[in-house]
């Protein structure tokens, strides 16, 4: 049985076999032993203007930069430091890390990637070119020629518009200018030393051939080696496109000397069925996105268009290939849908949930006596591997788990294998068997969280909520803030999500706004998991210091956003981790500007601290003060075995702040009054803490509950007392 199309196992590389037959239904794209014959092609030599292969297709993936531009997605530095290395992996020939001018954020994440991944060499001499995208305008391409010169092959992506539309109203400029402007921008990249610089005609299917053609030739002379041509707007029927590129490669001077690329939009659905139409055509560059997001209804799919060219290249293209590993297509999808926040949907090709579930009897049936009937590729092509021998569970050990994410391509350290395992840990104790798509979501999860808590942000302690159809939702929220101390907040809102929300606003104190907030269970069932997806957006002071870094909103027109995501088997619990996930990214981002500014910044108090939005905003100091006091009062009960029930019923605070630190500041002076009139200090600790507690619990019955069942209430509150009193007597 002969693969159509399959990977060595000791090199990873794509196995496209020679003989061109038709179609058969045991054609399916499957792992090729380790043993067995050397029949790999080898990725061609990279030259910039050139491809010794002529049936060769590089891979652009530029999911770092238009797929960033996809509204609601926003990536951090370390983030896009992960996706890359995951697309150095996978094997995409060049990686477009971002628009370094866009902001110092950007300009550093791009630079990371450049001296990180942009200087792995693999075992077979594989390096990604490491590409960053500016305007003509020489800042643009001197900044970005700073991210990028770091890695061994850096390439500078520049893009002007050549479609009458564009040049009229956005560029204001001729057709003269356009020329004079794009010849004199490879001439000064040329001068700093870029020698790998590839020139977008930005809007390309919209413009007038015949100045198309003139403008590409001017800059193949001027020193450009890749020429992109853009379906911008996602306007091009595939025939069109075709006969674009076709078009191109006729009639522009030295054309035969570049490499002509693809870049092709979604808005009618077309990207891939383009960028396919335009490699068949003479295009020897795709440019494509994982999952295929990006500005508006989003990019070619990346898996889609390797794939194709996977199983059909051979057959119906004249033998194209690309040097993508498809074993590590799902990886890369699950890691930049977790991180951006864009979700796959199920019915997606190739990564969606359905893409190999199989629902009709007859489909069902074909399935089970014969799976090529109605599946042509292996879930295990992609990276799904559907069968292991290693079954993970609540009883699985750190080796079995630390061996199965190696399989799954990632390459944890120890400490980051256990705090994966310990997340992994909760989750067994909730379910039977544990899939790849749980390992994937935890290890995503983890690393995010720790860039959302580390030393010096905030954490969270523990959370209280009462809500239901008979009262205001209500949330008492406990933080471990920057300097160490504890602090205790309570907020009302819409539910218990926007409650607990306005009780951390209350605490933290910075400026954001939510702009997307979504949960999703993993598995079926009321007592599944949820993950949680938080994204916010700087305002007031912190806003405008973002707008201000991002030159007025960013290069792209798109605010600089937080996401934080987090797991939990409780929502409300899920949601304030992400939340706080986001503000601490928020708060450390501003503090490292800060700090390159010669400043820095109390993330109590951002550029400029608003009012609380919790109870007692105006008297905040008082507020402050009285945290204070009960702290106080909490560690002095603290010794007392009653000390654990103050200290349950005391983060169940009023509705009344006032009111509650009342009670504080009446239990501190019973605790004094206790102390002089009793010698024995284990007593006098223990009986203070019983009375303590009552107060604790008169205050809940009386007034957290206002509005519930207070009969209920009241009868939890006598019920403690007794207990409370027993405590005492007994102490």
């Amino acid at each position: 049985m002969q693969p159509m199309c399959s990977l060595h196992a000791a090199s990873r590389r794509l196995v496209v076999p020679t003989s061109r037959s038709t179609y058969k239904p045991t054609h399916i794209v499957r792992f090729q032993s380790a043993n067995g014959p050397e029949t790999d092609r080898k990725r061609p030599e990279y030259i910039p203007n050139r491809i010794t292969d002529p049936n060769y297709v590089r891979v652009l993936d530029t999911t770092l930069r238009d797929g960033e531009q996809s509204p609601g997605a926003t990536l951090t530095a370390r983030e896009k430091l992960e996706i890359a290395r995951q697309l150095s992996k996978l094997g995409v020939d060049v990686i477009e890390a971002g628009f370094p001018v866009s902001s110092p954020a950007d300009f550093e994440a791009v630079k990371q990637i450049a001296i990180e991944v942009g200087n792995e060499v693999q075992e077979d001499g594989y390096v990604p070119v490491i590409c960053g995208m500016g305007r003509t305008v020489f800042r643009d391409l001197e900044r970005t020629w700073e991210a990028v010169r770091h890695a061994q092959r850096p390439r500078v992506h520049m893009v002007l518009a050549t479609s009458e539309i564009h040049m009229k109203h956005k560029l204001h400029m001729t057709r003269d200018q356009v020329i004079e402007n794009a010849v004199a921008a490879c001439k000064h990249l040329q001068s700093m030393g870029c020698y790998d610089i590839e020139f977008c005609a930005e809007d390309a299917s919209r413009s007038d051939p015949a100045f198309l053609y003139e403008v590409l030739g001017e800059v193949i002379s001027a020193g450009a080696t890749t020429l992109n041509i853009p379906d911008t707007v996602g306007w091009s029927m595939p025939h069109e496109y075709s006969q674009l590129v076709a078009g191109i490669k006729a009639n522009t001077k030295g054309i035969n000397s570049v490499i002509m690329s693809t870049h092709c939009h979604d808005d009618l659905g077309l990207a891939t069925a383009n960028s396919l139409a335009g490699v068949l055509a003479g295009a020897r560059q795709i440019e494509c996105c994982v999952n295929g997001i990006g500005e508006r209804a989003g990019n070619a799919s990346l898996e889609q268009v390797v794939m194709a060219m996977a199983l059909r290249g051979e057959e119906t293209m004249g033998g194209l290939w690309n040097g993508i590993r498809p074993v590590h297509i799902y990886p890369a999808s699950r890691m930049v849908s977790n991180y951006s926040g864009m979700i796959v949907q199920p019915h997606m090709a190739i990564v969606g949930a359905n893409a190999f579930s199989h629902e009709s009897g007859m489909h069902q049936d074909g399935i089970l006596k014969h799976k090529e009937t109605y599946q042509i590729m292996t879930p295990e092509t992609i990276g799904l591997q559907k069968d292991t021998s290693i079954v993970l569970g609540k009883l699985s050990g750190r080796k079995a788990l630390s061996t199965r994410l190696e399989q799954l391509g990632f390459g944890l350290s120890p400490e980051e294998v256990n705090g994966v395992f310990k997340r992994f840990k909760a989750l067994a104790d909730n379910k039977k068997a544990i899939t790849d798509d749980d390992l994937m979501d935890l290890v995503t999860l983890d690393q995010e969280q720790q860039q959302g808590h580390g030393h010096g942000q905030w954490e969270l302690g523990y959370i209280q909520v009462v809500h239901g159809t008979m009262n205001v939702p209500t949330s008492a929220v406990t933080l471990k803030g920057p300097d160490g101390m504890t602090s205790v907040a309570q907020g009302t809102g819409t539910g218990p999500v926007d409650a607990t929300f306005k009780a951390i606003d209350s605490l933290v104190q910075v400026e954001a706004q939510l702009m997307d907030y979504s949960a999703q269970s993993l598995w079926d069932g009321s007592q599944a998991p949820v993950t949680a997806r938080v994204t916010i957006q700087p305002t007031g002071a912190m806003g405008e210091l973002a707008q201000q870094l991002r030159g007025g909103g960013s290069v792209e027109g798109k605010p600089l956003q937080f996401a934080g995501q987090d797991l939990d088997e409780d929502i409300v619990v899920c949601s304030a981790r992400a939340y706080l996930t986001a503000l601490n990214k928020m708060i450390g981002w501003v503090n490292a500007v800060n700090r390159k500014r010669g400043g820095s910044m109390a993330s109590r108090s951002m550029a400029s601290p608003r009012k609380s939005r919790g109870p007692g905003g105006a008297h905040g100091d008082q507020v402050e003060q009285h945290r204070a006091q009960h702290a106080r009062v909490r560690a002095a009960a603290g010794a007392s075995c009653a000390g654990v029930l103050i200290r349950e019923a005391a983060h169940l605070t009023c509705r009344r702040q006032r009111r509650w630190l009342l009670y504080v500041q009446q239990g501190e002076a019973r605790l004094k009054g206790r102390r002089k009139q009793s010698p024995d200090r284990r007593s006098s600790n223990s009986w203070h803490a019983g009375e303590l507690q009552l107060m604790c619990l008169r205050l809940v019955g009386g007034h957290a509950a206002a509005g519930s069942n207070m009969a209920a209430a009241r009868r939890r509150g006598r019920s403690l007392q007794h207990d409370a009193e027993h405590m005492a007597a007994h102490a």
